[in-house]
């Protein structure tokens, strides 16, 4: 306790790449769009309160993940349809090992690596608000199929360093866009995504997280068949504190806001999408890591 250096917290926060995603949503005219996501987040600086903080105020040094999803949306008709996501990632963790034969214990770091599916996403889909499918709400759950006691041998992966939570959570989104001009090249969006957890596992409940974003995108460019729409999006985020005896309160639990220039390319029934999300700013509770930058990857296929 005396010990700020020890102190073990990092901050995933994996549902903003959930949002700021427009190109996801269900179109008029396709039935279904299959697609394949990949994302990208390097947690290598220390974060307290708004401003950056020294490494040594905490015992977790760096986590490196790489997230892919497969997923497969369908509308059965104009009103309803349903989403699944099979996630599988990659993460490496280095931290302040507890390993007892180290050459300096308590001082020196160890790197774990590892892979596994992640937390499976089932949501049903209404769009029956319009007839051109502009709004929408989902609803769900987030299955506690991620590995979530991986260790080495000496214990050094925490709970919130975990690929999966462990826990079952439900959710609940919805987005809404439209258009700026009447000729139908500028429109806008707003999206929000709340992931509530209600079954937890061995005394760890992460927090209740809330995504949102809201953006422009431009649909006058054209390279032959090729659309270009370059989007600009704000995110914001907020997840509270984790709880249960297997959790950190004390470092857990942020606000950030995030701007993000994107880019989709759209030759149908195929879709690129791109961008690439930065803090403005963030506000951690305690000490835990950031990343400097996200990045999104995506490609779909509409039937």
């Amino acid at each position: 306790m005396l010990t700020p250096g020890m102190v073990h917290a990092c901050a995933c926060g994996c549902g903003v790449f959930d949002v700021a995603t427009s190109s996801m949503f269900p179109t008029a005219g396709d039935n279904g769009i299959a697609y394949f996501q990949a994302d990208y987040q390097d947690q290598n600086r220390n974060w307290s309160g708004t401003s950056q903080a020294p490494s040594a105020n905490n015992g977790d040094k760096g986590i490196e993940t790489y997230f892919t999803t497969f997923g497969l949306q369908y509308m059965f008709n104009n009103n309803w349809g349903a989403q699944v996501e099979l996630p599988y990632d990659y993460r490496k963790f280095t931290t302040v090992t507890a390993n007892p034969n180290a050459a300096n214990p308590g001082v020196s770091t160890a790197s774990v690596d590892w892979a596994s599916l992640g937390d499976i996403r089932l949501e049903g889909i209404y769009t029956g608000f319009f007839a051109d499918k502009s709004a929408g709400v989902d609803f769900g759950v987030k299955l506690p199929t991620g590995n979530w006691n991986y260790n080495n041998a000496w214990g050094d992966v925490d709970r919130d360093s975990e690929i999966g939570t462990g826990s079952t959570d439900v959710l609940l989104g919805g987005f809404y866009r439209g258009n700026i001009t009447k000729d139908e090249k500028w429109d806008w969006f707003v999206q929000g995504l709340l992931d509530v957890p209600v079954l937890i596992q061995q005394s760890y409940r992460p927090s209740v997280e809330l995504d949102t974003a809201a953006g422009i995108d431009y649909k006058g460019f054209s390279l032959g068949r090729v659309r270009i729409s370059p989007v600009a999006q704000v995110i914001a985020s907020y997840r509270g504190h984790d709880n249960g005896d297997n959790a950190n309160p004390d470092n857990s639990g942020y606000e950030r806001i995030l701007l993000s220039p994107g880019i989709e390319f759209h030759i149908h029934p195929v879709k690129v999408y791109a961008d690439v999300e930065i803090p403005v700013y963030q506000d951690f509770t305690g000490n835990q890591l950031a990343a400097q930058a996200l990045f999104k990857v995506s490609m779909s296929y509409m039937f």
